[in-house]
Order: structure tokens, then C-alpha cells, then sequence
């Protein structure tokens, strides 16, 4: 039985990881920045300059700004946060964004009143806005988590300064959770003692918002059309269904759908798979609302404990941790017990736990589907009791060490990786005479 703090800490981290987010989070990160930055100056600005890390440009560079009209890019992003976006709105700073504003995007664009760099020797997940008025300056940096702000200045004073830089346990700056107490059997025990009170509300907009955009990717051609795909080829069986509504999620959200998403460790394409997947099923098996709000605390759960082993950005597919997820909620709704969870987790990081991120785009659908496939096989096959066994690659007889081991290579192991792919991606390195 968990005690009273540690419950509280499990609800409060759900409470701080669900919050909503349009469109992909980096671009998203750089808009709320800005608008931030354009609240500091009090005029309209003649020169932004954004330096951000590897990272934030590998997720920036593919995808479409939703509201902006189908313009990509950095600079977008920025422009139309400091000309359209509502600050107070954090990750749906620019959900209001004018038509006036989308123009007026596109022409400081093409006027280059933006210009960008890449900032060296900084966390993963790093901005500063630096913004040039006819009287005034500003100055807004971000870090180590989207909506972090560690530093607000104008004309060179601070008007705000955060001190806790390092390792952030929420997107909402004055809430206090640590994951650093997170367990799998501390998540089960939370999902079987959760009064469903203290999560419906949250839940319910997860659902309401990740049903919503995965239904306009079905009904719409956006990106690839993957989850479409499934569906005609693979039919409509629950297994089908489950990696084709969250593929067809993330086809909307990776090609410039407005809608917003609830979205998980920071990431919509990860809030997505963590949710749809445990619908398709609990509907298919016609469980009831409160099964599956405790198969969503551990699904959401999950995905956020194996992921702060990771990082917010890494080079390490966050599809995967969120279909660990997904897949232990299944196991859980199927009356699975800790062994058959744990096997679950085990048998789908051994499976697919090398997927690279290569930025955010449409192809992340894919490897959506992809990762829930392999997440669903991990489920059927722990249910049979099959696992894959402890000296097997990085897998131990413990999930916890198995889990640990994901998290160093994704953190520290494809670190160098996480380098190369930038560098393949921006052109700073010629590959013909490398190989």
C-alpha cells in the first residue's frame, strides 16, 4: 500500500506531465518564448535572434507551426509567437493567431528579421530569445523543459530569474513531484488504490483531446496518411485499430494540424500513443470508465518513468517509451499481474529500444505504429508467459535494471548518435566522403 506522500507525488506528476499542447512542442517551446519576449519588450520587435540546441533544431526543422498558414521552420515559430501568440497560454500560445498574424509571419520571414544559431555546450532542451526593439530589448531563456523559464530580462535587468536549472520535475514551474520515487510496483499500486476522482478531469481532456486530433488524421489527408494505411491494409481488427489511431494522431500533429493534444514527458506524438491504444482495447473488451482511468494512470505513468531515465530530447525515439506504456496498460486491463507488466516492458524495449529520433516530422508516425506493434506483440507474448531473458543484450532479470540500461543508452550511449544526426541532418558534414 502506498503511503499518503507517495500518492500525492504519482498525482501530481500526472497533473504536471498532462497538459495540453498544440502541435509538435519544440516549435511550440520556441513561439511561447517568444511571446514571452515580446511581452518584456512592450513594443513590436525589429530583430529576433534565437539560439537554441541541437535538439530543439532537429524537431523544428520537419514539421509544419500549427495556426501559421503551413509555414515551417524556426523562424516561423518565432515570429509568430512574438505577432500572434498569447503568453499566458504557455504551449498553446499561438491556439488564437490571427490571419493578420499569419501574413504578417510570412512577410518578417522573408524580411529575415529572425536569424538563428546553434548554442553549443547546453542541456538538450535549450532556447534564448534575444529581441531588438526601436527602444527596447528583452531576453528569455528556456531550458531542460518546455515551458522552464529561467530568465527573463529588459534592457539588460532581470525581471525574473529561476535558480532551479537542473533536472526540472514539471512543466508547471511551481508544482513539486520527483520521479526519482517512481516504481513499476509503485505505479501498479497507485493504479489500484487511485480514487479516479483526483484524475478524471485530466483523463477526460486526454481522451476528449487525443480521440479528436487522432479522428482528423483518419478523416483527412494529413502527412503520410499512415494510420489510414493500416487501417486498408491491415483491416479492422482491435490491434489494427489501436496502431492506427495513434498513428493517425501524430499524421495530423507532425503536418500542421491546430488541434490541440494532451500530451506526455513533454511530447504530443508520446501523449498520443500512451491513449489510444488503451481505448481501442478497453472499448473492444467493453471494460468500464473506471478500469480504464487505472489502466491510463499506468499507461501515462509507465511512459513517464522510463522516460526520465532518458531525457527530454536524446536521440532515443520516444514512441517506444510511450508504447511501453500503452502496452503495460493492455497487460493490465487483461487482468495481467507485476510479472506479466514487467515482461511486457522487457519484451518491447528488447524488441524496438534502438528506433532513433531523427526530429519531428511525419514519418514519427510510423514509427509510432511501429513501436505499438511491437508493444502489443509484447503483450501477447507475456500473457503466454514468453520473455525475452535476463543476459540477452541489455535485458535483466530485473525491468528496473532493464529499464536503467535503456535510459543510460539513450541518455549517455546515443549521445554521440544524437550529434551525427543533427549533422546529417543541417548538411555540416559531407557523408560521400565518410563512408
Amino acid at each position: 500500500m502506498l503511503t499518503k506522500e507517495l500518492y500525492e507525488n504519482y498525482t501530481e506528476i500526472l497533473k504536471s506531465e498532462l497538459v495540453p499542447a498544440m502541435g509538435c512542442t519544440e516549435p511550440i517551446a520556441i513561439a511561447y518564448a517568444s511571446a514571452k519576449a515580446r511581452a518584456a519588450l512592450g513594443e513590436n520587435p525589429e530583430k529576433i535572434s534565437v539560439s537554441c540546441s541541437g535538439n530543439i533544431i532537429k524537431n523544428v526543422k520537419g514539421v509544419i507551426v500549427p495556426n501559421s498558414g503551413g509555414q515551417k521552420g524556426i523562424e516561423t515559430a518565432a515570429v509568430l509567437g512574438a505577432v500572434g501568440g498569447d503568453s499566458t497560454k504557455e504551449l498553446e500560445v499561438i491556439a488564437n493567431a490571427t490571419d493578420e498574424a499569419r501574413k504578417l509571419t510570412k512577410k518578417l520571414v522573408a524580411e529575415k528579421i529572425c536569424d538563428v544559431q546553434l548554442a553549443e555546450n547546453v542541456p538538450n532542451l535549450f532556447i534564448e530569445i534575444k529581441m531588438q526593439g526601436k527602444n527596447h530589448n528583452s531576453l528569455v531563456k528556456i531550458e531542460n523543459s518546455h515551458t522552464n523559464i529561467t530568465l527573463i530580462e529588459r534592457d539588460g535587468k532581470i525581471l525574473f530569474e529561476n535558480s532551479a536549472k537542473e533536472n526540472p520535475t514539471a512543466h508547471s514551474q511551481d508544482v513539486k513531484t520527483n520521479k526519482n520515487l517512481m516504481t513499476l510496483k509503485g505505479i501498479l499500486d497507485y493504479a489500484n488504490e487511485l480514487n479516479v476522482k483526483d484524475v478524471k478531469e485530466i483523463f477526460d481532456r486526454q481522451i476528449e483531446y487525443n480521440s479528436k486530433i487522432s479522428q482528423e488524421g483518419l478523416d483527412n489527408k494529413w502527412g503520410a496518411r499512415v494510420g489510414k494505411t493500416i487501417l486498408e491494409m491491415w483491416g479492422s481488427s482491435v490491434r489494427s485499430r489501436a496502431c492506427a489511431r495513434a498513428a493517425s494522431g501524430s499524421d495530423a500533429r507532425m503536418s500542421g494540424c491546430p488541434l490541440p493534444v494532451v500530451i506526455n514527458s513533454g511530447s504530443g506524438n508520446q501523449g498520443i500513443t500512451v491513449t489510444l491504444p488503451v481505448l481501442e482495447y478497453a472499448d473492444e473488451w467493453c471494460l468500464s470508465r473506471e478500469k480504464l482511468y487505472r489502466a491510463l494512470a499506468v499507461s501515462n505513468l509507465v511512459s513517464i518513468y522510463i522516460k526520465h531515465y532518458i531525457g527530454s530530447l536524446s536521440a532515443f525515439c520516444g514512441a517506444v517509451s510511450a508504447a511501453c506504456g500503452s502496452g503495460s496498460a493492455i497487460t493490465y486491463m487483461a487482468g495481467g499481474d507485476y510479472k506479466n507488466i514487467a515482461d511486457t516492458i522487457t519484451n518491447t524495449l528488447a524488441n524496438v529500444g534502438g528506433i532513433v529520433c531523427d526530429g519531428a516530422k511525419p514519418s514519427c508516425a510510423a514509427k509510432i505504429a511501429s513501436s505499438v506493434n511491437a508493444a502489443l506483440l509484447a503483450h501477447y507474448m507475456s500473457m503466454n508467459s514468453n520473455e525475452f531473458r535476463g543476459g540477452e543484450g541489455f535485458v535483466e532479470d530485473d525491468v528496473e535494471k532493464t529499464i536503467k540500461n535503456m535510459g543510460y543508452i539513450g541518455k549517455i550511449g546515443m549521445k554521440e548518435t544524437d550529434k551525427e544526426i543533427l549533422n546529417v541532418m543541417i548538411n555540416k558534414i559531407d557523408v560521400d566522403s565518410c563512408l
